[in-house]
């Protein structure tokens, strides 16, 4: 029970990686709030745990969601300790100048103005309390892109570079700032990542990962669960890779 009376917002918490973290956060004892723009896939998750877990609808790139996110988080469970900022999108691979504008836009709006939005609802309250933990979901892609994925990969990158900025301005005040960096995995981004699933090209991708697997939802939990609990208390500003050894 890490986690015993915590609360915590876990953003894209309706499938993949997010919902993973939502069953290792329950396990441990928090309450959580998913947020997600699909409505029925967070309640779906959130239903597997009773009223320990609720589920609220929020486009993260939108300042007035979020803002209802933070309100309705605090009016179910009175108080909010860690923020998860897992939310994510990707384009299609292509050439970097065949991507759209509105692909790009869409990607830099739920993968880096969602943790701009969040800070800026969510970061006065905990330094008012003068404690929290945030843990944004970035991606191996940050520091070893792929090709054919350079705005993805760059707003992965931005997260890295927002979640050290962050700690290091944040850590004064009690509040500790980490990220962790999964390889692909088992998500309903898998395909997009790929352009098309076909044994074939999961073979590819499997070839970049010395321990031959993807990264599951309950990696990421574990892995996430770590860094929010107190066992963590003296680590900020860490990007933590689980993936496998792609990076290395």
């Amino acid at each position: 029970m890490r986690l015993d009376q915590k609360v915590a917002i876990v953003t894209g918490g309706g499938s993949g990686f997010g919902a993973g973290i939502v069953k290792k956060f329950s396990k441990e004892g928090a309450k959580v709030m998913i947020a997600d723009i699909n409505i029925d896939s967070a309640r779906e998750v959130a239903e597997s745990y009773g009223d320990q877990v609720q589920a609220f609808q929020a486009n993260m790139s939108l300042s007035d969601n979020v803002s209802a996110l933070f309100d309705a988080t605090i009016s179910a469970f009175g108080q909010v300790d860690i923020l998860v900022n897992n939310a994510g999108v990707t384009h299609l691979p292509a050439v970097m100048e065949e991507v759209s504008e509105e692909d790009f836009d869409h990607v830099i709006a739920v993968n880096a103005k969602s943790v701009f939005l969040t800070a800026k609802h969510i970061v006065p309250y905990m330094k008012e309390r003068k404690a929290g933990v945030i843990l944004n979901v970035a991606s191996t892609a940050g520091i070893s892109p792929r090709p054919r994925l350079s705005w993805y990969n760059a707003s992965k990158g931005w997260m890295i570079t927002a979640t050290k900025s962050m700690a290091v301005e944040l850590a004064p005040l009690g509040i500790r700032v980490n990220a962790i960096n999964p390889v692909a995995g088992e998500t309903p981004l898998l395909k997009s990542f790929m352009g098309e699933d076909t044994p074939e090209m999961r073979a590819k991708f499997l070839s970049t990962i010395p321990l031959g697997r993807f990264s599951t939802p309950e990696d990421m939990g574990n892995a996430a669960c770590f860094l929010c609990s107190e066992e963590a208390s003296m680590v900020t500003g860490v990007c933590m890779e689980v993936d496998g050894g792609r990076c290395i």
